[in-house]
């Protein structure tokens, strides 16, 4: 949306927030008071719906689950003409057709709605406005649903700008919402908190498709909360793919991405592959490496020793002055410099009444007798001293093994562009994205050139995996590809198959039908 758009999704903004001031100004001259939601949907929508002049109230309704229904046995004619006959009434007087907010409840309190879903009627800017209200009231709201509710550019602005008063809603699906001006991109930008986004059926093309890669990943910005995103069934082409492709070159939080029934073909494929493998840096991603690597290096102490300089510089600046190696740094020339000294003492004594240390052998092996001797010379309390709080004794060889272990415990994401890498023919190489590890491309246009792409990048995460206990993100867990332009007697499809079956956690009785489709060809 240009500037033109946003200027009229101010005025609009403000010509509402005015509307609802006259409101209360009226409501306050009649003696009505603001109305304070309680967090019980039901009630609160109700109320605001009435102050706000609505004739009809959409109910409130739970969910109903299709277990139910598919339980239920196979029913008696009699019975199944009376229920036509039913839903005949029904529609007649159309309550089926009615709105509705289905809602899902953590427990049996009705302040514990964790999930709210509405379709198939629009939702003007008037009922946004009571449910913004609404919403943030709503302590344990995890997950928003809206199917084919007329959302427009400018109603959506108003929906993100209520997301910030619901930190609690992680996910957001807004399917069947084609938007004009392609503004879904603003859903994901570097200040989104949601985690889970659903944008099927939105007739989302190349150009949308673009937007969306540039919020998820730029040179500069990537957003660090998305973990899925879902834009399958739209129309996006081997461009759209190749947009994908280039955010998750530097995009290290994004878990799963389905692109399943769309267009995209090999070209798509490969680009997608790329960056799953070992892939080389642009002219642009280079400087910004030896940026970032200068920065980095410029908020280092003057003279470090190289490796306590490199630990320090990757952990997180929340743990630079914190851990238990800046604990222990003042300790140096305190009282601890005594203490040494008497296991000293105690281990000359110790040689003394053991007899005289080995005189022959190598250098190194004189050296662990004397440990060993020192270890068994320190009294019980001073070994509970030197396995206890670190501050108060240790030796140096401890001190950089703190050092090292808390290095490789980060807790925040190292830029991508900061990670080891390779040079190779004056050209440098990333290790690619391991932290993908859900990927559905099934019913698009990739043939046997796409597929072998894929093997490429397969065969190489699974080569270098690390081992059973270690850690570091594995790859791709899970790749589906099925319903393509390939025969299905495939080697190459074979082959990925062979790949992925020991790395899929997902047991067959717990994928979906979706999933299944991809497992064959």
């Amino acid at each position: 949306m240009g500037k033109k758009g946003e200027r009229v999704a101010k005025d609009k903004t403000a010509a509402l927030e005015e509307e609802a001031r006259n409101a209360a100004r009226k409501a306050g001259e009649h003696g009505e008071e603001e109305y304070q939601c309680a967090g019980i949907l039901e009630q609160d929508f109700a109320e605001l719906c009435a102050r706000a002049g609505f004739q009809e109230v959409p109910k409130v309704l739970p969910r109903p689950h299709p277990s139910a229904s598919a339980a239920a046995e196979e029913p008696d004619p009699l019975v199944e003409k009376e229920w036509q006959n039913s839903l005949m009434r029904i529609q007649g007087k159309y309550a089926y057709f009615r709105p509705a907010i289905q809602v899902e409840l953590e427990h049996e309190d009705p302040k514990s709605t964790r999930e709210i879903f509405i379709r198939g009627w629009r939702l003007e800017d008037k009922m946004l406005g009571v449910l913004a209200k609404c919403l943030p009231a709503l302590s344990h709201l995890q997950t928003i649903r809206l199917w084919k509710v007329g959302l427009t550019d400018l109603s959506l602005l108003s929906l993100i700008a209520v997301l910030p008063n619901c930190p609690t809603v992680k996910v957001l699906s807004l399917e069947g919402n084609p938007l004009p001006e392609r503004s879904f991109y603003k859903l994901i930008g570097e200040d989104s908190t949601l985690a889970h986004v659903s944008l099927r059926n939105n007739n989302i093309d190349d150009e949308a498709t673009s937007l969306i890669a540039q919020a998820l990943s730029s040179l500069r910005t990537s957003n660090k909360t998305l973990a899925s995103i879902n834009l399958s069934y739209n129309f996006i082409t081997d461009v759209g793919a190749a947009s994908l492709a280039n955010a998750l070159r530097l995009n290290r939080s994004l878990l799963s991405l389905s692109l399943s029934h769309n267009r995209i073909g090999d070209e798509g494929a490969v680009k997608l592959a790329e960056i799953l493998a070992p892939f080389a840096l642009t002219h642009s991603e280079i400087v910004e490496r030896r940026r970032l690597l200068l920065e980095k290096e410029s908020q280092e102490p003057c003279r470090m020793p190289q490796r306590y300089s490199e630990s320090k510089a990757d952990r997180p600046a929340s743990h630079a002055s914190s851990t238990t190696l800046d604990k222990l740094q003042p300790v140096k020339t305190g009282k601890a410099t005594g203490k040494k000294k008497e296991p000293a003492k105690k281990e000359e004594k110790g040689q003394g009444g053991g007899g005289a240390a080995p005189q022959a052998g190598g250098a190194a092996q004189t050296k662990k007798e004397e440990v060993k001797q020192a270890k068994k010379a320190i009294p019980a309390p001073e070994q509970k001293a030197a396995r206890g709080k670190g501050t108060k004794s240790g030796n140096k060889d401890r001190r950089s093994q703190i050092t090292e272990v808390e290095a490789l415990e980060p807790t925040e994401t190292v830029n991508p562009l900061l990670e080891l890498a390779e040079h190779s023919d004056g050209k440098v190489f990333l290790p690619g994205n391991r932290v993908l590890i859900y990927l559905n491309l099934i019913r698009n246009q990739i043939s046997e050139l796409g597929l072998k792409a894929f093997v490429t990048a397969v065969e190489q995460q699974a080569s270098k995996a690390p081992s059973s206990g270690g850690k570091g993100p594995a790859g791709l867990l899970h790749l589906a590809l099925g319903k393509n332009k390939f025969p299905s007697d495939s080697k190459s499809f074979a082959r990925i198959q062979e790949l992925m079956a020991p790395r899929d956690p997902l047991p067959k009785s717990a994928k979906t039908p979706e999933d299944e489709q991809g497992s064959t060809a």
